[in-house]
């Protein structure tokens, strides 16, 4: 029974197209939703860190001080864990696989000069927020200082009015 298994298998595999591809003449399309190495918009990006916070391999490093962002592809597995996390959806999977190679990379990015100055602006105006916030609580202060010491000045009057009532 099993020739004759062996023998229809191998009739319909001469007749048919081949499972393969003959890769270096002819390139793979890949299937929407496949998963291949991460890419990421620098005019986007700001830097938050949660990419690397949720990377499992820790593939991923996110250098605020420098303005890089980093990736190890040969460590990435793939997971879409960073993408999925992107606050401002910077983060994509191209359908592309990383290309082989013969020793581990990491592709660091800087950000861009548009997005540097953006983020300059966003401190500069965090800054001034403080500085207001901190003046307005120290007004806020020495006005309820400047009550309660008047306060305190009526207080004795009050009381001795209060005790000659009282007898």
């Amino acid at each position: 029974m099993s020739t004759v298994n062996y023998v229809g298998q191998a009739l319909k595999n001469l007749f048919s197209k081949p499972a393969t591809l003959k890769y270096p003449f002819e390139k793979r399309e890949f299937p929407e939703g496949t998963r291949g190495h991460v890419e990421n918009d620098m005019d986007v990006c700001i830097l938050c860190g949660l990419c690397q916070m949720k990377c499992p391999t820790g593939a991923i490093t996110v250098d605020k001080k420098a303005r890089t962002w980093a990736i190890r592809p040969f460590s990435c597995i793939q997971c879409r864990s960073c993408v999925d996390n992107c606050p401002k959806k910077s983060l994509s999977m191209d359908k592309q696989y990383q290309e082989p190679g013969s020793e581990k990379i990491e592709k660091v990015f800087d950000l861009s000069d548009k997005q540097k100055e953006m983020l300059d602006a966003q401190a500069k105006a965090a800054a001034e927020k403080a500085a207001a916030a901190k003046a307005a609580m120290e007004a806020r202060k020495k006005a309820e200082a400047e009550a309660a010491a008047a306060g305190n000045a009526e207080k004795p009057e009050a009381a001795a009015g209060d005790a000659g009532k009282a007898e």
